[in-house]
């Protein structure tokens, strides 16, 4: 297998391997680039994103800065939204559905590194070596979710369709559909319901 299926397979992996190192080096330039663009600069930003990501829907937007890892194992759906400082270290597939909103300084991580500190250099297991190893678990976020500032995602994740989570929040597990979640880790709260509209709140509309 080479260094890019082991991953995808989440099997352990050499990140620093040419091959990936070749991934990431694109992916972290036009990183920089965005991050560099005006906001009207729209179509600029646009060919930027589908130069970098694995497929992008109509009318998604990024605030900037952003910061991808691989950028080609990330999918993001229609009518997406990100606010400022948006990472996704996208070792393993991100998939983002439809009407996904993001806080400002929210984080995607999907790699996991091994817990013996003399393993994170390398180790060898029936003659094969291992050069700074790690692993990656997908993420995947349902359609209309909303995340809040400063959220981490942490890898292995499924965050269900309109589900919100609290910002500060660390999700460390899967979230169901249509509840609400916070906390370091993050847990539900409960389920979101028609007594949540806005109609119930008159002092702010």
């Amino acid at each position: 297998m080479t260094q890019e299926e082991r991953l995808l397979a989440g099997k352990v992996f050499n990140p620093i391997s040419p091959e990936l190192a070749k991934r990431k080096k694109k992916a972290h330039t036009i990183s920089v680039d965005y991050s560099m663009t005006h906001e009207d600069e729209t179509e600029k930003r646009r060919a930027m994103l589908e130069d970098m990501l694995g497929s992008l829907g109509q009318n998604a937007r990024m605030q900037g800065p952003v910061f991808f890892n691989y950028g080609c194992h990330t999918h993001i759906g229609d009518n997406f939204f990100a606010n400022y400082n948006f990472t996704v270290q996208d070792d393993a597939v991100v998939t983002i559905g439809d009407r996904v909103n993001i806080g400002p300084n929210v984080t995607i991580t999907t790699p996991f590194h091994p817990l013996i500190a003399a393993e994170r250099v390398g180790f060898s297991v029936d003659g094969v070596d291992y050069e700074h190893p790690c692993y990656a678990k997908p993420v995947q976020i349902g359609d209309d979710v909303w995340i809040g500032a400063g959220v981490v995602i942490c890898g292995g994740v499924s965050i269900g369709a309109g589900a919100v989570i609290g910002a500060g929040s660390v999700v460390t597990r899967d979230i169901p559909p249509n509840t609400i979640a916070v906390g370091a880790p993050c847990k539900v709260m409960r389920e979101i319901t028609q007594q949540d509209s806005m109609r119930y709140r008159p002092e702010l509309l």
